[in-house]
């Protein structure tokens, strides 16, 4: 079994440093080979693939814009009335993941509207982001991409988010039925809507593209005190085959290079993929 591929997610890590570009560079020299943004659009995308490459960094994730953030806006997919803007928004991100050489781009679902009732509108919304997909779907597809489908927790980090469940995900990727949309596994956002990670995990595992980590309930480092026990969880993924990135995307308690302790222990142990694993 490979050892574990692990992903930098520069919007949360060396949150200290001024820029994505600094991000990047001290991602690589901290031993990442591979790294994620959320949202790359206030950079050139030149200016992050120079400093990705500067340090020898794979970009492997991004997500399309989330909308109009002063409306509370937080994707758009998924949202009525939204549609233009979503696909707009899809043709940036495409722009760029060609650009970073970035083969996956999470599809936000984004936000039930304020003041509706979640249950009332459910219904419309899903017709929406099965449209969008299947658009979506069809773009990507022309260029070699895969899309990604994150539940996000309506229990503490966001709850308005449409999207909330991996049952739920998993059944809008069956009717959606193409191959270059996938699942993206955010191990905190699983736990803290469903638990059963185990059963979970060997249940939607081969539907999924991506996985992101961070301890529960504080979203620290995995090393860091909570309820999940991190060696196990690595040790069900290497057991299950998962061949993909997982990705950081945790707030560090403190100096983002010493809370890589976790890590530098994980490759002192399993040592580190070869490249084309």
């Amino acid at each position: 079994m490979a050892p574990l591929r692990f992903s930098a997610n520069v919007s949360w890590l060396f949150p200290e440093l001024p820029g994505l570009p600094a991000r990047l560079r001290a991602a690589g020299s901290s031993g990442f080979e591979a790294a994620e943004v959320g949202w790359p659009y206030e950079e050139p995308p030149e200016a992050l693939a120079r400093a990705a490459r500067e340090v020898g960094l794979q970009l492997v994730l991004i997500n399309t814009p989330p909308g109009d953030r002063e409306k509370g806006e937080m994707g758009l997919g998924a949202v009525p009335g939204r549609q233009a803007a979503f696909r707009d928004g899809l043709e940036q991100a495409v722009l760029y993941a060609k650009a970073l050489g970035c083969p996956r781009i999470h599809l936000m679902a984004g936000r039930v509207p304020q003041g509706a009732d979640r249950a009332a509108v459910r219904g419309e919304m899903e017709t929406v982001f099965l449209e969008n997909l299947r658009h979506a779907a069809g773009v990507l597809a022309q260029e070699n991409l895969v899309g990604l489908l994150e539940p996000i927790n309506t229990r503490i980090t966001d709850p308005r988010y449409f999207l909330d469940t991996p049952q739920q995900a998993a059944a809008i990727l069956e009717k959606v039925g193409r191959p270059n949309l996938q699942l993206q596994m955010d191990i905190f956002h699983w736990q803290i809507m469903d638990g059963n990670l185990t059963g979970n995990i060997r249940e939607f595992l081969p539907f999924v593209g991506h996985v992101q980590v961070a301890q529960v309930p504080g979203r620290g480092e995995p090393s860091s005190p909570g309820e999940l026990n991190f060696p196990y969880l690595f040790q069900l993924l290497e057991d299950e085959g998962y061949k993909g990135f997982v990705g950081c995307e945790y707030q560090p308690r403190g100096d983002t290079v010493e809370g890589l302790s976790w890590l530098r222990s994980y490759w002192d142990k399993r040592g580190r993929p070869q490249a084309g694993q």
